[in-house]
Order: structure tokens, then sequence, then C-alpha cells
């Protein structure tokens, strides 16, 4: 796995205008595991288990791709490989009643909230045994029992959503928040700015997260945007607003932690930014022509299951055997996904207009 290097802790902030480091900053920063004197308040366990799911994660995506390639996998499909460490740890540090939604990059965020890897497989496979029961695809996943609520196609398109799901909870007088995803490329639609100036004005219970992966499809964030740094766009808004290390699964987990503290203290909304890289293309088709290969080895020298493995080695005394155990484990799961997948029956022509209409 990767390794990395010691990096500065980041100063706090109170706005977006004094915010902590910029992505430069933060991407060659020197403490990988910022507020790494709160990192021993992690158990060894859930490190472990965070090791794992990220495991998981990468091996699914990976799963994937050579299922799309075998052709059992139809429509677009966009791998979450090298962001793993903002599902696993954000969505560790959601409350029983929180609710996740996302954009179409939603594999990762599907097994962190817990969906199984089976009927995930299926669903990719468009098979009846998925978690939407094959309606959904790779865009669209969906897990109702675990508040998570897609996987939407359209970029931008879920994120008024996310805010209708606080308004939800905060009518409703519960403690729920609500953890919205979404790539850079959307906070320079309408959607975005609409829907963070709502949830200032209501004080609504979300967190915003931005997945800033350096680009939106093929094109660089400085191309883009007008404000290459996510975090400024909340000043705006005066919104309260950090960036966090994308890469560090233990940076992610505190962060949003803190951030949703500040949300049920009634804070009002939370804005994250979170520095990550997408190893692979923006979807299968891409050719990866706009990048060069230096860069992605830089990036790679930060691989976010490197930095948690390494920290496991060298701060928990674990031991490599203990983590190729689990990399076996995971390749057991991912067999038996594939497998659940590919015999599961595709949907019954006559099921065509189920779910469509609500039926007393």
């Amino acid at each position: 796995m990767a390794t990395t290097k010691k990096k500065k802790a980041a100063p706090k902030t109170k706005k977006a205008a004094s915010k902590e480091l910029t992505a430069e900053e933060i991407r060659h920063a020197d403490e990988r595991e910022v507020g790494v004197g709160r990192a021993g308040d992690i158990p060894r366990e859930n490190l472990m288990d965070w090791y794992r799911q990220m495991v998981l994660i990468r091996k699914f995506e990976q799963s994937c791709s050579e299922q799309y390639q075998l052709g059992k996998i139809g429509g677009f499909l966009h791998l979450y490989i090298g962001q793993e460490a903002i599902a696993v740890g954000s969505i560790a540090a959601r409350g029983a009643n929180d609710h996740v939604i996302t954009a179409y990059r939603d594999h990762g965020h599907a097994l962190a909230v817990g969906s199984e890897t089976g009927p995930v497989m299926a669903e990719l496979m468009g098979k009846v045994t998925g978690v939407s029961g094959g309606r959904g695809g790779s865009m669209h996943l969906c897990d109702v029992p675990r508040r998570f609520w897609g996987g939407y196609a359209v970029v931008g398109g879920h994120v008024p959503l996310g805010a209708g799901i606080a308004l939800a909870e905060q009518y409703k007088g519960t403690d729920g928040a609500v953890l919205c995803y979404m790539g850079d490329g959307s906070t320079n639609i309408g959607y975005f700015h609409e829907s963070l100036n709502l949830a200032k004005v209501w004080n609504l219970p979300v967190v915003w997260i931005v997945e800033n992966n350096q680009y939106g499809m093929g094109t660089a964030v400085d191309r883009a945007s007008a404000t290459p740094e996510m975090v400024t766009k909340a000043s705006g808004y005066d919104m309260e607003a950090h960036v966090v290390d994308g890469m560090s699964v233990c940076d992610v987990y505190w962060k949003t932690t803190d951030a949703l503290k500040r949300v049920r203290a009634g804070e009002g909304p939370q804005f994250l930014e979170m520095i990550t890289y997408r190893f692979e293309g923006h979807s299968m088709g891409d050719p990866l022509r706009y990048r060069s290969k230096e860069e992605v080895v830089k990036w790679r020298d930060d691989d976010p299951i490197g930095v948690i493995e390494r920290r496991l080695i060298e701060q928990e005394n674990c031991t490599q055997e203990e983590l190729d155990a689990i990399d076996d484990q995971v390749e057991v799961e991912m067999a038996a996904a594939v497998k659940f997948a590919d015999e599961s029956p595709e949907p019954g022509l006559d099921t065509l207009y189920d779910h469509i209409f609500v039926e007393n």
C-alpha cells in the first residue's frame, strides 16, 4: 500500500472567509492525520473496521469494472476508487436518525451505510434482488431502511432534496440531520446556490459535503470555477466551512463529527470541502487524456487505504498478516456477491409498472 508524509495540524476556522488550508496546502501538508491528538481516541477495532470498509469499496469497484467489461453491467458506471475515506469516515460519524444522499458516484456510500454487497451488485446488474429491485442501476442506488436516499444522475439535482429532507426533520422536531454529498462540479449550478441559501435562511440541519476530486468530468476545477477552492463559496451564505483531508479517514471522521455537533446545537448548516482524487476516469468510457501520469502517481502516494494501513501498522501495532486476512475475507465476500447477482433473475415484464403508483 502507499506510504505518506507527516503534516501540520490545520487551524480552526469560524467562517469560510478565514478558511483552514487551501486545497493545494492540504495536498502538501506535513501531517497526514490532522487532529492526531484526537486520533488516539478512535478505538483500534474502529480503525480496523474502517480499513475493512475501504478495502471492500475498492474491491467492489474493481469487480464492477470487470463485470462492466463482461457486459453484465450496462449504462454508465462511475467508480469511487481513491475517494473511499470520505464515505467511510463521514458516515461513521452520523447518528441513528441521520440521512445520506449523494450523486451518481454512489457505490461507496451504499456500502458504507451498510447495504449488503450482493444486493448492491445485483442492482448494478439490473436484477430483481437488487436494493432497488433492479430499477435503479449504478446511478440510483437507494436503501430506505438505512436512510440512504441515492444516487441521482442529474448533476446537483439531489442537493435541494437534501435540503428538503433536512426541512422535514426540523419540522418534526427530531435530532436527525442530513449528510448531502456532491461533486465539485455541482457547486457551479443553480441548485447548489438556491439550496445553500434556503438552508441558511431556515437554519436547516444539513452538512454539505463537497467531494473535490479535482475534476468535473474531464475539466479541471480551476478551469471551470471562478473560485476553485470550494470552501470559499460557503462564505456567500454566512455558513461555517472547513477544508478536510479527504485522503485521511480520521480527519474526515473528526471534521464530520464536529460539523454534526454544531448542527445539532442549532448552529445551522455546515459546509465541508473534502480534498480527494479519483484514480479512475469519470466513467468507464473516459480515456483520461486530460491529466498526466505524473499527476496520478503523485496522488497515489496518498492513497487513502495506504494511509490507514500505515497508521494501523505504525501506531496500532497491527500486523501485515491481520490486514492480509481482512483482504482475503473481502475477496470471499466479493466472490459471493458476484455469484449472488449472477444467479438472481431479472425483473419480469409483468412488473414493468410496479413501484410507479401508490397502491392501497
